[in-house]
């Protein structure tokens, strides 16, 4: 009988049938043993045998005492590790069982369940009680200082020791775009400013972007992954066992769905939702005032568009219905969609133009997870364990935390390694998706154009990016006088419209080194494009400056705007609209569609060329 569980294969693993003949015949039938039992004397292990066979069961007896005497001092010489390894488990010297690695999946709800009787529970059954509504909150103007969101509800980290117990390593920072967001905090752009609306001023609009929930990994990954590494484990768990730190393998399995939203990937966007309408809902009354609906935008994934409607259950509460319109653009080849631009740029299928930060990755990998290699392979004899599995470590402890709750990779890595995979993401990021990346301005400024026009309250006049012209050429699904916009998308396009923005403050480390960490680094994936990352693009009114001004702020970070031609060096990164506009027309008028997703152009590897702005090479 096998001594390991399997969870999904029933009874499978749990006998083994000894279909050899030859084995059966060597094996003493039941008979046999009977007459054994019935004609050996009593006797302890160690007493003589009787006179009648002595000399043949003395031989016996003593070849017998030597074999197990000769099998104990192999395994000794063999395997000092399972005899005298304090953190060893019992079972070490046992190979891991063939379930380990395989994928897990807990399929709910049932696809025919045999209790279901819609007429019985309904969702509406009258006797409401009184319903009648209060005045919108307005925390971003009323409060006297603004709420901060912590990021991990309902998550767990390990504990990690600080050698002057005065510090305290927050490991959910530390994931890059797998860090669930948080406010990012005062200064942490540059600016000694909050979100809350500056002195004399008033909060009058919002356009707010923001990326999906936390969600479960892609099965392909082009350095690491979860699912790759745990199909190379489970394709060879008749070679190794684990031990030590590792131990937890002897019985894992990939419990990760892929790509759609985990259920603290929902919370969060939930909370968004929630947040901003205590923050801004009482810029619904100019809906009421107008006798319109919002209109928000998110596209056709999956996980998108749950984030979306999490997002207005949050904000709208439940039922949504007849409160907003939900615009759905679709994600695929052939479709323009702002918030999937890729999707309409030939040139960002080509790898060498979109996958540059790979080199980069892989070189400072082997810097600072070299000591964890040295450390936890020889913890898994029988299998070669390589730096890029151990980078799917800390991978797969991010991927788990946000979807269980919690992981025991995690506990695997000091701080200083987790602070090296926090800067293996900025360079992910960096050379892949944003200022470093040839193809970010390009693909981020579509939407740049859209902020324009329902900033200047004006149709696009030419269609020539990644801008769907029937869906933004209606004012139906492309309104341009709302007081609130809300779109959803991913990470890479935010980061594609920070870099489109010129936002330049964020890159002023660029290039990005794949040696070593900069001291004073201001692009930080984990506070740029975390799970449900947020720009608000806030509009004011000021008695103390004549015209309009918009503020970005990532994360509740206000992010200064100096970057932009003409935004004047502002303590709480104010620009005139105008300015702010003027600017941005100028950058698209500079951005040529055609030839970054058309052009004929390419860019070694690796340092040999680098950009800071997101742009290829000039024609």
């Amino acid at each position: 009988m096998s001594v390991y569980p399997a969870p999904e294969a029933g009874d499978e693993y749990k006998h083994f049938h000894h279909a050899d003949t030859e084995s059966q015949a060597l094996l003493p039938t039941t008979a046999d043993r009977d007459l054994e039992v019935a004609s050996t004397p009593k006797s302890s292990f160690f007493s003589i045998p009787s006179l009648p066979c002595s000399h043949g069961c003395l031989q016996i007896f003593l070849a017998f005492c030597g074999g197990v005497i000769t099998c104990l001092l192999v395994q000794v010489v063999v395997t000092p590790h399972s005899w005298f390894s304090a953190d060893s488990p019992a079972h070490a010297d046992l190979l891991a069982p063939p379930y380990v690695g395989s994928t897990e999946v807990h399929n709910f709800p049932p696809a025919s369940p045999t209790n279901v009787f819609p007429s019985l529970f309904p969702t509406d059954v009258g006797h409401a009680g009184p319903t009648p509504t209060g005045a919108e909150p307005a925390l971003i103007a009323t409060a006297p200082s603004y709420p901060i969101h912590s990021g991990a509800a309902h998550l767990v980290s390990p504990t990690f020791a600080s050698a002057n117990n005065k510090s305290h390593f927050d490991l959910f920072k530390h994931w890059g775009n797998l860090s669930p967001w948080y406010s990012v905090g005062k200064g942490a752009f540059g600016l000694d400013s909050g979100p809350e609306a500056p002195e004399t001023c008033r909060v009058t609009g919002l356009h707010l972007l923001h990326r999906h929930g936390a969600r479960y990994p892609t099965e392909w990954a082009s350095y690491g992954g979860p699912a790759v590494f745990a199909s190379k484990l489970h394709k060879v768990a008749s070679k190794w066992t684990a031990t030590g730190s590792l131990s937890f393998l002897n019985d894992w399995t990939y419990k990760l769905g892929e790509e759609i939203l985990t259920p603290f990937g929902r919370q969060q966007l939930f909370d968004l939702g929630v947040s901003m309408r205590m923050k801004y809902g009482f810029l619904l009354k100019n809906f009421t005032e107008t006798n319109t609906l919002p209109v928000f935008r998110t596209e056709s994934q999956d996980r998108m568009l749950s984030s979306a409607l999490n997002f207005a259950i949050g904000f709208f509460g439940y039922p949504f219905e007849g409160q907003y319109q939900q615009s759905i653009t679709i994600e695929a080849d052939g479709y323009n969609n702002t918030l999937a631009p890729y999707k309409t740029c030939p040139n960002g299928g080509i790898t060498s133009k979109t996958d540059r930060a790979q080199p980069y990755v892989k070189q400072w990998a082997s810097i600072y997870l070299a000591n964890a290699l040295a450390r936890l392979a020889p913890q898994l004899p029988g299998f070669n364990l390589t730096i890029e599995d151990v980078y799917t470590f800390q991978q797969t402890c991010a991927y788990e935390t946000v979807a269980i709750g919690y992981s025991k990779f995690c506990e695997l890595f000091t701080e200083e390694e987790w602070e090296g995979f926090d800067y293996a993401m900025d360079l992910y990021f960096w050379y892949d998706s944003a200022f470093g990346a040839p193809l970010a301005r390009a693909l981020g400024v579509g939407y740049t154009q859209e902020l324009v026009a329902r900033l200047t309250h004006t149709p696009i006049a030419t269609h020539n990016t990644s801008t769907n012209s029937t869906l933004d050429g209606s004012e139906a699904t492309f309104p341009l006088n709302q007081s609130l916009y809300v779109d959803a998308t991913h990470e890479v396009v935010v980061l594609h419209v920070i870099t489109a923005l010129n936002l330049t403050t964020l890159a002023t480390e660029g290039p990005l080194p794949a040696d070593h960490i900069p001291s004073h680094r201001t692009f930080k994936a984990s506070q740029l494009a975390p799970f449900a990352t947020n720009i608000q693009f806030q509009l004011l009114s000021c008695d103390s400056v004549p015209d309009p001004q918009i503020r970005v702020i990532i994360n509740d970070g206000v992010v200064p705007l100096t970057g932009i031609r003409g935004c004047p060096v502002q303590k709480d990164g104010m620009c005139p609209v105008a300015t702010f506009i003027e600017a941005q027309k100028q950058i698209i008028a500079e951005t040529d569609w055609e030839y970054v997703c058309h052009g004929d152009w390419e860019v070694p590897a690796g340092p040999a060329w680098n950009t800071t702005t997101g742009c290829p090479p000039a024609q």
